[in-house]
């Protein structure tokens, strides 16, 4: 599920906290907070995965009081129960797998009945709902389109998600938002589909588990050689090396490091991975000029032989 996209994201993110904080926070510590910062991210997807589960089944609760109340209505009686049954949470819920880790990782949104309220109210209030509940297909992968929907258009943009999710963890952030949310539709396609593998690892393999901190030491250790690298580009180029912003460095410190020590990773991939953290987390003008240096500071290196690699 972290994949190297993630990973990179994560890497800068802890490379620019670590750069404000030094010398205080020495490189031991702050490769125990980007552990930390991946393991939860992970915990993220676990949460959205929740949500379905506990969604439905207060909902499932709301039903059974209206079936029981005194002088019930016809239709409380006999409510239509499509959204409660869907296949999809059932799926879910049956899952070893979340099972496990929400146990061991106490993952709930129990300990917040007002958001859960609101993002239910705010779910069956919804178009999507109403036209899920209309129509007359039911099948797995009818139930399954729904939750993957309301993921993207009703329960991630939603402020109240937002709150919840900044109260539960200073580590999560829109961006994660974002891209675990992808992760957790991608989940809920698999298990339509019948993927007994559906829900993702943390990591694809032992390989994907030390990206993060291999790059993140290889980055510091050549960051003075790197910085160099860049300053001299910057001059040629007649830029001022003293008006680039902090986070441009640090991504062109971690795409040189990634170019120049991680041979099985080609240079293009490397290359478009980083302009692409700077136009999303830097300035306006970023892109442009992160694209321009490390295209230049790959030619130099090329021509003295430091990256062999296309």
């Amino acid at each position: 599920m972290l994949n190297r996209v993630l990973i990179r994201t994560k890497v800068v993110q802890n490379l620019y906290s670590y750069m404000l904080t030094r010398p205080e926070r020495t490189l031991a510590n702050a490769l125990k907070d980007l552990d930390t910062s991946l393991e939860k991210t992970y915990e993220l997807y676990h949460y959205l995965m929740r949500l379905p589960i506990e969604l439905t089944h207060i909902q499932e609760m709301r039903l059974d009081e209206a079936r029981n109340k005194y002088l019930p209505t016809e239709e409380e009686l006999n409510p239509n129960m499509k959204f409660v049954n869907n296949r999809l949470v059932k799926a879910l819920a049956d899952n070893e797998l979340l099972k496990q880790f929400a146990q061991e990782h106490t993952v709930t949104w129990n300990d917040d009945p007002i958001f859960e309220r609101l993002m239910l109210d705010k779910v069956l209030k919804s178009d999507l709902y109403n036209d899920y509940m209309a129509d007359d297909e039911d099948s797995m992968e009818a139930d399954s389109l729904l939750w993957q929907q309301l993921m993207k258009q009703v329960i991630l943009p939603d402020e109240n998600m937002a709150d919840a999710i900044e109260q539960r963890s200073l580590f999560w952030t829109e961006d994660d938002m974002d891209l675990i949310g992808q992760f957790v539709c991608k989940t809920f396609r698999r298990i339509a589909e019948g993927d007994e593998q559906a829900v993702l690892p943390k990591y694809k393999d032992e390989e994907d588990s030390e990206f993060g901190k291999e790059l993140f030491s290889t980055t510091v250790t050549q960051m003075p050689e790197n910085n160099q690298i860049i300053d001299d580009l910057v001059q040629s180029s007649r830029w001022d090396k003293d008006r680039i912003v902090l986070m441009d460095r640090i991504i062109m410190c971690a795409a040189l490091a990634e170019l120049r020590s991680f041979d099985k990773i080609p240079a293009a991939v490397s290359l478009n991975e980083y302009i692409e953290l700077a136009k999303n987390f830097s300035t306006a003008a970023s892109g442009k000029f992160v694209n321009g240096i490390l295209n230049n500071a790959v030619k130099q290196l090329r021509n003295e032989g430091k990256i062999l690699k296309r």
